[in-house]
């Protein structure tokens, strides 16, 4: 009976495994020579007649036995027998008699077999001499479906599993071979063995590995053969244990993979790096049988020199840039131009082209040099104030916008800072894009440079005469009436435009006789008023208004038109009256209503005065709150803003 167990353990199906071992033994054969013949006995009989297919044979039985020929010829297991010869002693499986199961083959002969025979043979022998564990040596005879047939004396199944360490791509090459291996397992009932040269090996080396640990010391120097290769190294057999050369200890220059330096059965003589005992784990090195190009770095490449290399690498950041083997440096993407923006180092370099550099810092602990192109060229902002003194015309192209203002490229990557504070004289700007756009050549003054920091301050405005030195202040003056339209509206006041971008407030305390809680109960926006101008401010650059004094204006109108208009002239305390003829009054009016009437006249002159000086006095005190107010009011809402960096 097959052991079901041993075939799942190897992974090969009852038919493979009986294609391996060939026809098995039954399981009663009995291994004496008995003078009862029976079935599956084995026994001595003589050769006494050989015809075209069978060998007669006479074993002692009342009939004689018949042998196919064919076992005598070569088969896949067995080799070619010495021709049989009439009178030749042979050992035979007696495997059907008459008596056992009344029937004989078809010319009335026993049934036996001289192959089956020498196969018991064989393993009883084996069987004898091998147990599980023991080393044994055979040829490697053919591949099977899951493995290899190694003859040891009979043929025992080696899985492919069990070839090696690490499976080969073809065990097919192993043929032909004799080989070691360790016998795992015996099924005495079946007669079957199973081994393993993989168990061997692996027993071996534990040997092995014990006592090269034992012998084993950092900085050694040792030979091994490469056995395996991955992306980030080859494992190296030190003869019992395996090192690894990691990629980065092979050379001190820059391979991307470690075929580029071995290959495997490579004998190699490496350097013990490190051993981990407990993991027995030991990392081995190749570079470091040359002394590292860093322990001279800083006197062949000096900070500042200029030096020429290959680019090796080009990342987001930068490009890697080799001057020797083992000695790469980076060019940062800030390094590579003074004036060109550039997105990507491949817009300017590529892989193998050779450069000119200079060399800018060195960390000798941490193996890095960094290195700079734009520094083999003049730097372009050294001379900017000399190209573009203060005062200066210039054209340019609005790059970006900002809240702050714009950027004009004056010259590729040479930018100036037009701040929103100096786009216009009057007109309060919140954002360039007001102004100028994305793309738009315009034409600016230079206002300053300050070449350390990098940076050049233009104007729009100062392209025409600050209109507050002459023209405002000659065409708004004090008292003036003028016509606005509410531009906009704030807890404190009404700004009324005057023209474009010019603004005056409207204080609050100016909008009406009365208390103005909220200016909207009043105006709104694009409402258009009659205002008085209060002040004009240039140095504050601010123009107070008042609505309410012009009302004032228009009550002082009416009253001196009147008092022009019906005046009256008193010699004699009566009414004198002009006129000639058709008068419906008396030219004279004489008596003492007249003079009571002139007294009552008299006496409330006095009182008429005193109105007047109190109307002055309050509009006096009343201009100067609204003045004060609009002042602090302004103030407030005309704060700028720090101009920012760019």
């Amino acid at each position: 009976m097959v052991n079901r167990n041993l075939i799942r353990e190897f992974d090969i199906s009852e038919e493979d495994w009986n294609a391996a071992i060939g026809e098995l033994a039954p399981d009663d054969v009995s291994w004496l020579d008995g003078q009862d013949i029976s079935i599956n006995q084995i026994v001595e009989g003589k050769v006494i007649r050989i015809d075209e297919e069978f060998v007669l044979v006479d074993v002692g039985y009342k009939s004689e036995g018949s042998i196919p020929l064919v076992e005598w010829e070569e088969t896949e297991e067995d080799d070619a027998a010495e021709p049989p010869k009439v009178g030749d002693t042979i050992r035979v499986l007696v495997e059907d008699v008459e008596d056992a199961l009344g029937r004989v083959d078809d010319r009335g002969m026993i049934v036996l077999s001289k192959r089956k025979a020498e196969k018991i043979e064989k393993w009883m022998k084996v069987m004898e001499s091998v147990h599980e564990g023991d080393v044994v040596s055979g040829e490697v005879t053919r591949k099977i479906k899951g493995g290899l047939l190694v003859d040891i004396g009979v043929n025992v199944f080696l899985p492919a599993s069990q070839v090696d360490i690490r499976r080969p791509h073809d065990i097919g090459e192993y043929i032909g071979k004799t080989i070691e291996c360790m016998v795992l397992k015996i099924d005495e009932a079946r007669r079957n063995i199973v081994v393993s040269r993989r168990s061997l090996i692996e027993a071996q080396r534990a040997e092995k590995k014990t006592k090269l640990l034992k012998e084993l010391e950092i900085g050694q120097l040792r030979k091994g053969i490469v056995k395996n290769l991955a992306d980030f190294g080859a494992f190296v057999d030190l003869g019992g244990i395996d090192g690894l050369l990691h990629i980065t200890d092979m050379s001190w220059g820059r391979i991307s993979h470690p075929s580029e330096m071995v290959k495997i059965e490579d004998e190699l003589e490496v350097v013990i790096l490190h051993i981990d005992y407990e993991k027995e784990k030991i990392a081995l090195g190749l570079k470091q049988k040359q002394p590292s190009p860093w322990e001279n770095v800083a006197t062949k490449y000096p900070v500042g020199s200029r030096v020429k290399g290959t680019v090796v690498n080009v990342m987001s950041y930068g490009a890697f840039v080799k001057l020797e083997d083992g000695i790469e440096g980076l060019v940062h993407i800030s390094e590579m131009s003074w004036t060109k923006r550039i997105s990507h180092p491949s817009e300017l370099v590529n892989i193998d082209d050779e450069i000119e550099v200079v060399v800018l810092r060195i960390d000798e602990q941490k193996q890095e040099i960094s290195l700079g192109m734009k520094q083999t060229q003049s730097n372009p902002w050294e001379k900017v104030a000399e190209r573009y003194p203060v005062g200066t015309l210039v054209k340019g192209k609005v790059r970006n916008l900002t809240n702050y203002g714009a950027f004009i490229e004056i010259e590729e990557g040479i930018d100036g800072l037009l701040h929103v504070s100096d786009v216009s004289w009057t007109r309060k700007i919140s954002h360039p894009s007001e102004v100028v756009e994305k793309g738009q050549e315009i034409e600016c003054q230079v206002l300053s440079v300050d070449q350390d920091r990098r940076r050049i301050a233009l104007g729009l405005k100062q392209l025409e005469e600050d209109p507050w030195h002459n023209d405002i202040p000659n065409r708004y003056q004090q008292g003036q009436l003028v016509s606005g339209k509410v531009t906009k509206i704030t807890n404190f006041g009404v700004f009324v435009g005057l023209e474009d971008g010019l603004e005056g407030l409207l204080h609050i305390s100016e909008l009406a006789d009365h208390k103005v809680e909220n200016p909207q109960d009043i105006v709104n926006v694009g409402d258009e008023l009659e205002v008085k101008i209060l002040r004009v401010d240039t140095d504050e650059r601010k123009i107070g208004l008042s609505r309410k004094r012009v009302e004032w204006a228009e009550e002082d109108g009416v009253a001196d038109s009147a008092s022009s208009g019906g005046s009256t002239v008193s010699t004699s305390g009566g009414e004198l009256k002009g006129g000639i003829g058709g008068g419906s009054g008396p030219l004279f009016k004489l008596g003492g209503d007249d003079a009571a009437e002139g007294d009552a006249a008299e006496s409330a002159a006095p009182a008429d005065a005193e109105v007047t000086a109190a109307e002055s006095t309050d509009e006096t005190a009343s201009e100067t709150e609204a003045v004060a107010a609009e002042s602090a009011a302004s103030a407030d809402e005309s704060v700028e803003a720090e101009k920012p960096a760019e």
